[in-house]
């Protein structure tokens, strides 16, 4: 990948001002990362507050949404903030520490909302597909599967701060992140393992469990039109759909850091231009936009609140009291009698 900067000429790069990218590709960086950091503020503050306010969204389930909402929001504030402003400069003027701090903190809040997202779908895999999993699914399983989540990702960011890999400033020089311009096969051990536990095995729960939710209630949907019963074929789209975003969305954030460390590990002679080089951590700091929107807003509960919330009680979208196939019941349970919705909670 392409750096002209090594450990040991850190300090001496950061007292100087880059020339490898034109001002005005700073300043449009700049903008656009302010935009991203108001959206991402905006979005996840919002879906915090909703939580916190209404009892009836703070079940298991929901605590790891909560937690994807919390570690982006940390996300944004260590990372996209900081962002905006040494591109509005145009080099990272705040020092070798602080880049290394800002390393860290995106590498530990970005996989903590990975390994979150991973975990949910784990978990809604079990409730709606395993009956057994959904008896066992309680608040103390919830918050084991949080101290899971951050303890393990805290050894994964916090590996390159004693040598396993290391954290600096990458592509144009104006954000930090692990160093994959590192030739060493220290770093190669580190990428490897990072490629597998923080993209192929999230990948693979992820894809497992939301396609067998799919498939199950797919097939419940064909039972109850066999015993003459009817079903929303356009609520079971919308399910199909956001799924769909969900894995698109998740393969926008990760596959560039996925693409980068192979090609890296794979072939370290080959050059990358910085612009690209910057490509990989900026698409992740996106992500805290588009997971509220994803994860939260397409599900009507939450849609209600919201609404409900910013409008200060004046507008009320809860609908009456209907049969669904919910992500909160084991699908073989569920035998509604009348017409009936897929809404994923």
């Amino acid at each position: 990948m392409y750096s002209n900067i090594t450990t040991a000429d850190l300090s001496e790069n950061f007292t100087a001002k880059p020339t490898i990218f034109p001002r005005s590709g700073y300043s449009i960086l700049a903008f656009l990362m302010f935009l991203n950091a108001v959206f991402s503020i905006f979005n996840n503050l919002l879906v915090i507050l909703i939580t916190l306010k209404y009892p009836q969204l703070r079940n298991p389930i929901n605590i790891f949404i909560l937690n994807l909402s919390f570690s982006d929001l940390l996300m944004t504030l260590c990372g996209t903030t900081i962002v905006v402003s040494t591109n509005y400069h145009g080099y990272f003027y705040l020092g070798e520490k602080f880049c290394v701090f800002q390393g860290f903190a995106v590498n530990y809040f970005g996989i903590v909302s990975l390994w979150s997202l991973t975990i949910l779908a784990y978990e809604r895999y079990n409730v709606v597909c395993e009956p057994v999993g959904a008896l066992k699914f309680s608040s103390q399983r919830g918050y084991q599967g949080l101290a899971f989540i951050w303890l393990f990702c805290l050894v994964w960011a916090i590996a390159p701060l004693f040598g396993w890999s290391s954290y600096g400033p990458e592509g144009v020089q104006t954000s930090c992140s692990i160093g994959w311009e590192e030739r060493s096969w220290s770093n190669y051990s580190y990428l490897i393992a990072y490629f597998l536990t923080c993209f192929i095995i999230p990948v693979t729960i992820i894809g497992f469990s939301y396609g067998s939710i799919v498939l199950s209630l797919y097939k419940l949907n064909r039972k109850i039109e066999d015993h003459g019963g009817k079903t929303n074929r356009a609520e079971e789209l919308r399910v199909v759909l956001m799924v769909l975003f969900m894995v698109i969305a998740f393969l926008i954030c990760w596959l560039p850091y996925t693409v980068f460390a192979l090609i890296v590990v794979i072939k370290p002679t080959l050059y990358i231009s910085p612009l690209a080089a910057t490509l990989p951590t900026y698409l992740a700091k996106t992500s805290p936009v588009y997971n509220p929107i994803i994860y939260l807003f397409l599900n009507k509960q939450f849609r209600s609140c919201a609404v409900k919330l910013l409008t200060c009680g004046h507008i009320d979208l809860s609908a009456p009291e209907e049969v669904t196939i919910s992500m909160a019941e084991p699908v073989e349970s569920q035998t509604p009698a009348k017409p009936n919705q897929v809404a994923p909670a």
